[in-house]
């Protein structure tokens, strides 16, 4: 057996029988699972929101700063070295892990809900102003500060990985602070496997919730756990068949298929939507982004005590701290051979352009219509988030056709999301191996599956969302040491 067996690793063990027995709390006591989930949600946005906005914060003053210093030539991997993915299938491997399920979901439901319940008490809801606010935070939400979490792990893991020729886990980054002890390491790395299995659940946990919606929506499929359950079953065949194949051939391809959908769905939607209002949307969204980085980045409401920020900016810190672990891991895997430059400009740019543009073409649309053509597509929101998409498909021509293409796309999007967590997990619990083995694959894939399920089971929604956060609080304090580990390691390789 390999010496980096994840049989032979303490990670494995102890992360598997963690999420094993979440699993059967989860299932036994679902309500149980879900109020504690909650007050784990509670306790930790309440006292600690201002830590979550001050780190990110910091990762994109860090991450803006390495890539414009002398320090954003170095390649990942070799001097030589050239990038093993094209452009075009690099990005799609990127947005595809990142959030491409994630923002087909909150795509319209973002803007949308903030236009019906404002982000701001003084700002009258469904009118031109909350508009243009809803269309600006949701830039916010999906730009560069969610994308600095997945871009801080993913470039110290890359740096260690293909220029040290260490191993690419998370204890190894921080090995300078908190030393070689291997009891701390373990646990350091076991909390990665299991913040990793929470945020890929979580996120298949709303692709179930949005498909089942896109199913009823078109087959008037009835929304309810069995179907959901029927659907996390398919995709759990699915994704562990394409895990087979290895990465340069299953998430490769299916992350090509991802992304050229995605273009085909979004430039029909330009053009048949409502254009120059998309455009105009889109132009008037960046100013304000732009305008509003720094006080929607710092933004807490101390004196009023309202809940907004908390339940909005705060949760997706958290959220994508959480996550952070898998997709930083993931783009490091698929980024060997690029300069730090070229890694930053790709992961912090292009990726939250996309999705910035995408948010204009089918959040505009929604908001033209509910505007200017008296839908009801945000009380339609409110009532069901997970139908957003499928609503404003409503109001645009061969409605069936792209309720069932984007069935299609958030689907492939999960395949390929949990297809890269498995691997990324089989690696993390096989002191860091390039090459897991399938029967570790499978294991993650599987609790990857029971505990999306078990946490539908717990409150859908809201309980997915809060079990997300269960790890994110001590994450952040790790992704700090991160930064600074990886700072005193170019500059000591690179002293001259």
């Amino acid at each position: 057996m390999n010496k980096n067996s994840a049989f032979k690793n303490p990670v494995f063990y102890v992360s598997a029988i963690i999420v094993f027995l979440l699993v059967i709390i989860g299932a036994t006591m679902p309500k149980k699972f879900g109020d504690v989930a909650g007050k784990l949600f509670d306790f930790t946005t309440i006292n600690f929101g201002w830590f979550y906005l001050l780190a990110v914060f910091v990762f994109i003053l860090f991450l803006i700063g390495i890539s414009f210093s002398k320090y954003g030539k170095i390649r990942l991997g070799a001097s030589d070295s050239k990038p093993e993915y094209s452009f075009f299938t690099w990005i799609g491997m990127l947005f595809s892990a990142g959030f491409g399920a994630g923002l087909v979901f909150w795509g319209v439901a973002e803007p949308m809900s903030h236009f019906f319940d404002t982000p701001f008490p003084e700002l009258e809801s469904m009118t031109e102003e909350s508009a243009r606010v809803a269309m600006g935070y949701a830039f916010f939400h999906w730009g560069i500060s969610q994308w600095s979490v997945f871009a801080v792990v993913g470039l110290v893991i890359a740096y260690l990985q293909f220029k040290k020729k260490e191993r690419g886990l998370i204890s190894t980054s921080i090995q300078p602070i908190v030393g070689k002890n291997k009891m701390v390491g373990n646990t350091i790395d076991s909390l990665a496997v299991i913040a990793t299995v929470m945020g890929v659940a979580t996120s298949l946990g709303l692709g179930i919730l949005q498909m089942n919606g896109g199913l009823k929506s078109v087959f008037n499929v009835p929304t309810s756990i069995w179907v959901q359950m029927a659907i996390a079953g398919v995709m759990l065949i699915t994704y562990l068949i394409s895990s087979s194949t290895g990465l340069d051939k299953g998430i490769k391809w299916l992350s090509n298929i991802n992304l050229g959908l995605c273009l085909l769905l979004l430039v029909f939607v330009l053009l048949a939507g409502p254009t120059v209002f998309i455009f105009n949307t889109f132009v008037l969204g960046l100013g304000d982004y732009f305008t509003n980085f720094v006080q929607y980045s710092l933004r807490l409401t101390p004196y009023s005590g309202e809940t907004w920020v908390r339940e909005w900016t705060i949760f997706y810190w958290a959220w994508s701290t959480a996550w952070s672990p898998f997709v930083g891991a993931f783009v490091a895997r698929v980024s060997r051979g690029r300069s730090i430059r070229e890694y930053v400009i790709g992961v912090l740019v292009v990726s939250p352009a996309i999705a910035c543009i995408w948010i204009a073409a089918f959040g505009g649309t929604a908001l033209y219509n509910d505007l200017f053509n008296g839908s009801s597509i945000a009380e339609a929101v409110n009532a069901d988030v997970a139908v957003a998409l499928f609503e404003t498909y409503q109001h645009l021509p061969f409605t069936t056709v792209l309720s069932l293409l984007s069935i299609f796309l958030i689907f492939t999007f999960l395949v390929t999301s949990a297809d890269s967590a498995t691997y990324i997990l089989g690696s993390m619990t096989s002191r860091g191996s390039l090459n897991p083995t399938l029967v570790t694959k499978i294991v993650w894939g599987v609790l990857i599956t029971a505990i999306a399920v078990v946490l539908l089971l717990a409150g859908g929604l809201q309980a997915l969302q809060t079990a997300s956060l269960i790890s994110a609080l001590p994450f952040t304090v790790i992704l700090l040491f991160m930064v600074v580990t990886f700072l005193r390691m170019i500059k000591k390789d690179y002293k001259k």
